[in-house]
């Protein structure tokens, strides 16, 4: 032990050795704080005042060389045109000199140099160039005096620019070297640090070695001649309060090592019955995620042969023993017949739906007036029995999938000729830009939703009518919701609009990037389908 610290505990040990660094680290702390402060005060002095003053400094001599060049030019040549230079230079030099004051506030020695220069310039300009350029105007030839006292007057502004600069440039170096030495105090305060970071953590890596590791390892020696057998052999070490404090623990603890030997031995076997209850449960879990990963293979394929198979036998036992069967046997046949079809479409409907958004390829630009062709394409036998008319206003290109996107318009037109009223199906559609999105309207002339069902269309499996009134899996408003919501956008059934009659669709899409900015036209000829 330590001499002088062998009754101290190991928290006060710690926490005067914690206290210690703390403080060496605070002042470091504090002393790397100024140095990083004047660094940061130079560097702004630099970036921020001296560097713009110069700046300004050098366009203000610019300016005064274009207004002098403008008044020579004026005289020689008296045409108007050749003092645009001497005005703008005027403006230029009043600008960059509020430039100046403003980024040399507080500097009273910089600020005196501009005022000078001011003065100077000013006295040039009322004492040579506005008399020179009033001459001109009236005729009069400037004289000799006139360009010698010009030039004295000019020279003295050339001085004050020049002084300014200089001391300008004076106090840039003075600021640049302070910033230089900052720079190299952080730098020493890091090495420093390093060093003594180094230093605190050799004492403190000793420390914990004395206190901690060799009682502990003292501790383990005299654990281990325990476990060997030895039940009898007291277990002492010398070290801090709490440490000697656990070697009695671990001597208490000896006592009960025979009956806790028993009582282990009983835990593991239950803890080896738990693992292999658990093992059983992962293989449970593995093996159903395998048989729901060939759900779809077995719907898409196994589950669909029977079904084939059924209404295939079902219609050959109509025709092999059509005339022997009475009305109602044969209508038997077509039940089963129909059941086994409308199961098929059910299978189908639900295999498209599941697959949106994972296996219907990637997206690209697609033109939607291309898309709404192909749905017309395949509704073509439809549109046809149904005397359907179609319109559409010129559609956009968006960015989607073609296969997915030609399904929201061959749904929403199919539900809208199937669902007619009396009167032929009249479909419209049309397209409006919103801001970031493109909204469509669907809109028909047929038996029309109620507004309460608004959301209920779209829930897959709800049907407001019946199969025996009109044929359907109730999937396909389901199935267009996911599409355009997969695509970015949203649908809902227009309740709003005008009572008379019909059902009408609004969904968005996202307009492509490449054509933000870009109006869309809407309106025109558009396309039109009529049987």
């Amino acid at each position: 032990m330590t001499p002088g610290t062998g009754g101290w505990t190991l928290r006060r040990r710690l926490l005067i050795t914690f206290v210690v660094a703390g403080a060496l680290t605070v002042v470091i702390a504090l002393v790397t704080a100024t140095a990083l402060g004047r660094v940061i005060n130079r560097n702004d002095d630099l970036l921020e005042r001296i560097g713009p003053a110069r700046i300004a400094g050098y366009q203000i001599e610019a300016a005064l060389l274009n207004q002098e060049t403008g008044v020579r030019g004026y005289v020689l040549t008296k045409q108007q045109t050749f003092l645009t230079p001497y005005e703008d230079g005027t403006k230029a030099e009043s600008k960059n000199l509020a430039s100046i004051r403003s980024a040399l506030k507080g500097n009273a020695g910089l600020l005196r140099d501009i005022d000078e220069f001011e003065a100077a310039a000013n006295a040039w300009r009322t004492r040579y160039a506005e008399p020179l350029i009033n001459a001109t105007r009236l005729g009069q030839p400037a004289t000799t005096g006139q360009d010698d006292q010009g030039k004295t007057l000019f020279d003295a502004v050339r001085d004050a620019t020049t002084t300014f600069q200089n001391d300008l440039t004076s106090i840039r170096n003075n600021t640049y070297d302070e910033l230089q030495s900052a720079i190299n105090t952080l730098i020493a305060i890091a090495i420093v640090a390093l060093v003594l970071l180094l230093i605190a953590g050799g004492i403190l890596w000793r420390a914990l070695r004395q206190w901690v590791l060799r009682p502990l390892e003292a501790i383990g020696t005299e654990t281990r001649e325990v476990m060997g057998g030895a039940l009898t052999h007291r277990v002492e070490v010398d070290g801090p309060r709490e440490i000697t404090a656990l070697a009695e623990h671990v001597d208490a603890m000896r006592g009960s090592l025979v009956t806790a030997l028993s009582t282990a031995v009983a835990a593991q076997d239950r803890l080896k019955e738990q693992t292999d209850q658990l093992a059983a449960q992962t293989e449970d879990l593995q093996r159903s995620n395998t048989e729901l990963e060939q759900f779809a293979y077995v719907a898409s394929h196994d589950l669909q042969e029977p079904l084939r198979k059924v209404a295939s036998f079902c219609q050959m036992l109509s025709r092999r023993y059509s005339g022997q069967l009475d009305e109602r046997g044969q209508q038997y046949i077509d039940f089963a017949v129909d059941g086994a079809k409308r199961m098929q479409r059910l299978i189908n409907d639900l295999l498209a739906f599941s697959r949106v958004g994972r296996t219907t390829g990637e997206f690209e630009d697609v033109s939607l007036d291309s898309v709404l062709d192909r749905a017309l394409t395949s509704l073509g036998s439809t549109i046809e029995e149904s005397d359907a008319a179609i319109q559409a206003d010129p559609l956009p290109e968006v960015h989607g999938n073609p296969i997915l996107l030609t399904q929201i318009f061959q749904n929403l037109i199919g539900n809208a000729i199937k669902f007619h009223g009396m009167a032929p199906p009249r479909i419209r559609i049309t397209v409006e830009r919103k801001g970031d999105n493109y909204e469509f309207v669907c809109s028909d002339n047929g038996i029309g939703i109620e507004p309460q069902y608004a959301e209920r269309v779209f829930v897959i499996f709800q049907r407001l009518h019946g199969k025996d009134q009109y044929d359907g899996t109730g999937i396909g408003l389901a199935m267009v919701r996911k599409i355009i919501e997969h695509h970015g956008g949203r649908i809902w059934l227009d309740t709003d609009g005008p009572t008379t009659g019909g059902t009408t669709f609004r969904w968005t899409l996202p307009v492509p990037s490449s054509t933000e900015g870009e109006p869309v036209a809407v309106g025109g000829a558009g396309t039109e389908s009529d049987a």
